[in-house]
This record gives structure tokens, sequence and C-alpha cells, in this order.
């Protein structure tokens, strides 16, 4: 074999290698992607799975009738709330005042 075919034949392998390494280098790099994005959604579904449930915040319903039936209820349950020692007297006057207001 002369020193052209030599110099082809190197150049055919090198080119080869080239090639092939290409392909190995895409391959690993859309794995790693894949393994990334697996491992995100993942991480993702965990958050999820452990973050606290929504806390409820309780609003009063709308103005719907209340009458004053409703007014006196609300003020006999604040009057033992108050007598039971859950509300300050200074909790007890905003609340009923709140309640006459309406």
């Amino acid at each position: 074999m002369g020193l052209i075919g030599g110099m082809a034949r190197t150049a055919v392998v090198a080119g080869t290698a080239t090639a092939v390494s290409g392909r190995v280098a895409r391959r690993q790099n859309n794995k790693w992607a894949s393994q990334s994005e697996q491992q995100a959604y993942e991480q993702q579904q965990q958050q999820q799975a452990y973050a606290p449930p929504p806390q409820q915040v309780y609003q009063e319903p709308a103005d719907e009738g209340n009458d004053e039936t409703d007014r006196l209820t609300q003020l006999q349950k604040l009057g033992e709330l108050k007598v039971a020692g859950v509300l300050t007297d200074e909790e007890f006057a905003l609340q009923k005042a709140r309640i006459l207001a309406k």
C-alpha cells in the first residue's frame, strides 16, 4: 500500500471514528436530557404530594335575608363565648358592634 492508500485509510478510520463519537455524544446528551426532565417531573410531583392543603378561609354568607332572629342567635352565641372565657371584653364588644351594624 502506498502513501496515498495509507492516508486514505487513515482518513476513513478517522471519519468513521468521528461519526461514531458524534452519534454516541448525541445519544448521551439525549439520554441525560430525558433523565433530567424525568427527575424534574418526579420532583414536581413530590412537591405537590407534600404540599400542605390549601387553607380554607371562613367567609360570612352574603346578606341573604339576615333577619332579627339571625342576629339574636349570633348575639346569644357570642354571649356564650364570652361567658366561657373564649372572648375578651374588647373582642366581645367588637363582634357585638359588627353584628348589630348589619
